[in-house]
């Protein structure tokens, strides 16, 4: 019985055609970075590569910080001084003209916008950190002291 079942199985597989699923291995982390701090006193304020801390005093309530992550982590570890920072995230694709926007159907997406409310927090060390969810499971980390 089992043979005549593995027999049809096969005839059936011949005559409609199987199709593999093959799905890309997820891409690691290569870069994070705080791209925009927010605020109702400074408007938005662009962080430059490798800029320490904001060049506008930002403090008071209602700080918006924006995070690109590129490739894919585990579970990002959010804070401002050691306190947990809640967010959202949203996914981005690269096109042609290399400009990540959000995804549309069928698009690749290449990694994340986060986006954080400092809740009330003032000021202080924004800090975000991530690991590859493949090898070479590197862990990536970015900072920024907000004034």
């Amino acid at each position: 019985m089992k043979k005549h079942l593995m027999g049809i199985f096969a005839v059936l597989m011949a005559l409609f055609g199987a199709q593999t699923a093959v799905a890309a291995t997820a891409a690691p982390l290569t870069q994070l970075k705080v791209l925009k701090v927010a605020s109702p006193s400074c408007g938005v304020e662009d962080i430059a590569e490798g800029q320490a801390q904001t060049r506008c005093n930002h403090s008071g309530p209602n700080i918006t910080i924006y995070v690109l992550e590129v490739g894919y982590g585990r579970e990002p570890h959010v804070g401002l001084d050691g306190f947990d920072v809640n967010g959202t995230r949203t996914p981005v694709c690269a096109f042609k003209n290399g400009n990540l926007t959000t995804c549309g159907p069928g698009e690749k997406t290449v990694g994340y916008v986060y986006i954080f409310n400092l809740a009330g927090k003032q000021e202080g060390t924004f800090t975000f950190s991530n690991t590859s969810i493949n090898a070479p499971g590197n862990t990536m980390s970015t900072q920024l002291y907000i004034k």
